[in-house]
């Protein structure tokens, strides 16, 4: 069931173009949104959260437009599009009693969990916290009111390999309970780990989006790593 749907979407910039992006999400399924820095990724997350408006195109949420119905659109999905830049004097334990307020949904039972999984202080304040501390309770935050959809830019950034691994560990539970997970990386690995689907961007375009499998079959050569069949692709594309 596609729990989300992008189609045609464009954003027109003085130096850029994000041109006609299409792509779905499934319940249970987790997608990996690569490309270089620069590709396209952020522009395209950042209309889906009705941050930056497109100049075409039309997003959907559960069958829904999302312009008309994004409040309750945002009750039911968890998104991080960077680490925590907000409220940096204030401990953890404040900033999350003031967000549960938003969120009828919020579980405090979640939110343990997820705090305890990432090892967070909730004495600490956000100027205290390293690089890869403030991405994991951004995530924190997403995760703890029972999101439906899960939508991260660059989650991975900042954190060593080891958290790296723990983090896409909670992506595989999060699959295992329904939930659509769309993180954009320009780390092939995480896809080889954890990623159900494959959608790669590549100068404001899509070039593909499909299956892993279906991706690896149509687009890589023989004795290629996914990492070795993206590099081509890109390489292919600049030269053209």
């Amino acid at each position: 069931m596609s729990l989300v749907t992008v189609k045609d979407l464009t954003k027109i910039y003085p130096s850029f173009t994000l041109d006609s992006v299409s792509f779905s999400l499934e319940a249970g399924r987790i997608a990996g949104f690569i490309g270089r820095n620069g590709a396209g990724k952020t522009t395209t997350i950042k209309a889906m959260l009705n941050l930056i408006h497109p100049n075409a195109g039309e997003i959907s949420y559960f069958g829904l437009p999302l312009i008309g119905n994004e409040a309750a659109i945002k009750q039911r999905i968890g998104y991080s599009t960077g680490a925590v830049n907000y409220y940096p004097k204030k401990t953890i334990r404040e900033i999350v009693d003031v967000t549960k307020a938003f969120y009828p949904t919020w579980s405090d039972a979640d939110y343990h969990t997820y705090r305890e999984l990432f090892e967070l202080e909730e004495s600490k304040r956000p100027r205290e916290l390293s690089e890869g501390m403030k991405v994991k309770f951004n995530l924190l935050l997403a995760l703890a009111h029972g999101a439906e959809i899960l939508i991260l830019d660059e989650p991975t950034s900042g954190l060593d390999p080891f958290a790296r691994d723990e983090l896409l560990d909670v992506f595989g539970e999060l699959k295992k309970r329904g939930v659509a997970v769309l993180f954009s990386t320009h780390i092939t690995s995480d896809l080889e780990k954890c990623a159900d689907d494959i959608i790669f961007i590549s100068r404001g375009r899509i070039v593909d989006a499909l299956p892993k499998e279906a991706f690896v079959e149509k687009h890589a050569r023989e004795n290629e790593t996914l990492e070795e069949t993206i590099l081509r692709l890109e390489k292919e594309r600049k030269a053209t």
